[in-house]
């Protein structure tokens, strides 16, 4: 997804991608989402913003909510935040100025305990907790899912194209 590095907040959560298919709580594993803000188990890097997967009942900076030593904040005015999975093993975040350069890869590796394999339910939702919580901010400017696990080549293709179009204040 593109969004502003500027409009965040602590609150939970600022998602975009795979949920619930139920507007429920169904348990841990139940969301596949790349969250952007402040939230979290404790605070990363900096003072934020940062990329995190939420698979419900969770934030994950990396493989647990411990904070990787890779992972940063991000307050640039446009960012490309990505997250992909297997869905059973691993995952990777990733995150760019959209404005400017490239991605950085914060983390990747195995998927928390208890998160293994996901159980994706095909809900997909937009600045919102897949439990339809509703107490974040942000500024969504475009996104894709897709099926599968894109390559680093193809993200790093998406990312370019992404600061081609030229965002702009």
């Amino acid at each position: 997804m593109v969004t502003a590095g500027n409009h965040v907040n602590n609150g939970c959560c600022f998602d975009y991608g795979n949920a619930e298919a139920d507007r429920r709580d169904n348990g841990a594993a139940h969301m596949n989402a790349i969250y952007f803000g402040t939230a979290g188990p404790q605070h990363g890097p900096g003072n934020g913003p940062w990329i995190m997967a939420d698979l419900e009942n969770g934030l994950f900076p990396g493989g647990s909510e411990n904070w990787p030593p890779t992972q940063r904040a991000w307050n640039n005015r446009f960012i490309t935040a990505m997250e992909k999975t297997d869905g059973t093993t691993r995952f990777t975040l990733r995150g760019g100025n959209a404005q400017d350069g490239g991605l950085t890869t914060v983390y990747q590796g195995q998927l928390p305990n208890g998160y293994t394999p996901l159980k994706k339910e095909g809900g997909i939702i937009l600045g919102t907790g897949g439990d339809d919580s509703s107490w974040s901010e942000g500024t969504f400017y475009e996104g894709a899912m897709v099926r599968g696990e894109p390559s680093d080549e193809t993200e790093n293709n998406v990312h370019a194209n992404i600061v081609a179009a030229g965002y702009a204040a």
